[in-house]
């Protein structure tokens, strides 16, 4: 009798211990810009679901990802680290491709990973970008499944279509299912649609379980497709659409989480990899009044929409104007599920929890802007110093400013007015807080420049 109530305790024990573990779900637009959604101020680009999700949870003014491009971005996210740490940021090269050689190291400690080790179930659906190789796909780095592109849709480019063949077939995109390809050329007007299916299917078939969903969609990133559903309806045109289907699918998951009735035990996380391509005009978005797009460390290629929900644990219509990064997602989410932050390797992410859930400020007190593996700017509260600018896709030269250009975030969140003759002290104590964290930058070896073998 003894034992078998002791075996009912600790089934029960071990039971509320996994409800204890949050579902986790990360939704990553690419290339959206920090003006493209309604409720960070466009006027014409309808995104109701996403509205909504701001209005029931929080979001985030000053919210930032850690490189204005997409393989540094991804991989910043994924481990919590800058990619200069990992070998996934170049001078030379600055995404992968699909002739690369390298990929995001095997020895990373991804989020997928550190959940794994709390019996999570994980999926990655979507762009992946970390590596196209065998070794280098998410189910290599702690994914049970991936359903997805392996990089950026306008890889792999013909020269035009063949006879007869819709446009999509211009760019030879594999769609692939784990290791396997299942469709080659993806056709792009389905991606969404597919991916969404994908991710609302992972949600029903584990509601019982802890799970982590990374869907990481393809657009808006050019060349743009939207299903015939959204096709034509967005006053903002063909842009407008895509962004409106991705709403849509926002939506779709957050309708599937309540109705698993899992909804107080899922953290949901929106945002996107880096700022609009602004050269793509009008199939490209808008940083809104922020400066630059894609490609730049001014501030609309690097801040980003940002909006975390979970009802019942983040308060309903918050807004967060506090320094916050994908970079934090990882030290906050395994701290959520129990699971150990790695304590062998620098991690720059800071645990959300106290702003998240109100019990404290905002811990992040600083932001490093990297362009490829060089510091081009950073920011300490509302200040933030530029050591050299470049224009994001230019054909200009990095400039170096000395003394460094400085901008009051909270006055000037465009970056007009250069305030650093007027306080030589903020410059003094930014470039203490760069040199600092300069010193624990180990060169690693270069994924992003291996060559492609022969």
């Amino acid at each position: 009798m003894i034992q078998r109530l002791l075996l009912v305790a600790v089934l029960i024990s071990a039971e509320t211990t996994q409800a204890e573990k949050p579902n986790v779900v990360i939704i990553f637009a690419d290339d959206l810009g920090y003006g493209d959604l309604g409720c960070y101020g466009h006027p014409t680009i309808r995104t109701p679901n996403l509205d909504r999700m701001a209005a029931e949870g929080m979001r985030f003014t000053d919210f930032y990802v850690a490189a204005p491009v997409c393989t540094p971005s991804r991989a910043a996210l994924l481990t919590g680290r800058y990619a200069v740490r990992s070998g996934m940021a170049s001078e030379k090269r600055r995404v992968l491709f699909p002739n690369s050689a390298g990929g995001l190291p095997e020895s990373e400690i991804t989020l997928a990973k550190g959940l794994k080790t709390r019996g999570y179930v994980t999926a990655a659906v979507g762009k992946w970008h970390e590596g196209h190789l065998p070794q280098f796909l998410p189910t290599k780095h702690g994914f049970d499944s991936y359903f997805g592109v392996p990089y950026s849709n306008d890889m792999d480019r013909q020269p035009q279509p063949k006879a007869g063949e819709p446009k999509w077939t211009q760019n030879n995109v594999p769609l692939m299912r784990d290791g396997e390809i299942v469709e080659r050329p993806a056709d792009q007007t389905t991606l969404t649609r597919r991916y969404t299916e994908e991710a609302v299917k992972i949600i029903k078939a584990n509601k019982e379980k802890p799970f982590f969903l990374y869907l990481a969609h393809t657009m808006p990133h050019v060349p743009l497709y939207v299903s015939e559903a959204f096709a034509g309806k967005s006053p903002r045109g063909l842009y407008g659409d895509v962004i409106e289907e991705l709403d849509w699918s926002v939506g779709q998951v957050l309708a599937a989480v309540r109705a698993e009735g899992i909804e107080k035990k899922t953290l949901v996380v929106f945002t996107s990899d880096n700022g609009p391509w602004l050269i793509m005009k009008e199939n490209g978005g808008s940083a809104g009044l922020l400066q630059e797009g894609k490609g730049s460390t001014w501030e609309g290629g690097m801040r980003e929409p940002a909006i975390f929900w979970w009802p019942g644990k983040i308060a309903a219509g918050a807004v967060a104007r506090d320094i916050a990064s994908t970079l934090d997602l990882l030290p906050t989410i395994f701290k959520l599920a129990g699971a150990d932050i790695p304590a062998d390797r620098p991690i720059d992410g800071v645990d959300l929890a106290p702003l998240l859930f109100g019990t404290g400020p905002g811990p992040r007190l600083v932001m490093i802007y990297y362009r490829d593996t060089t510091v081009y700017a950073v920011r300490k509260g509302p200040w933030k110093m530029h050591v050299t600018t470049r224009s994001a896709y230019g054909k200009d030269a990095p400039v170096k400013h000395d003394p460094p250009l400085l901008f009051h975030l909270a006055q000037d969140p465009s970056e007009r007015f250069d305030l650093s003759a007027k306080n030589p002290d903020v410059i003094a104590d930014l470039k203490k807080v760069l040199a600092d964290h300069e010193v624990t930058v180990t060169p690693v070896e270069n994924q992003l420049e291996k060559d492609f073998p022969k």
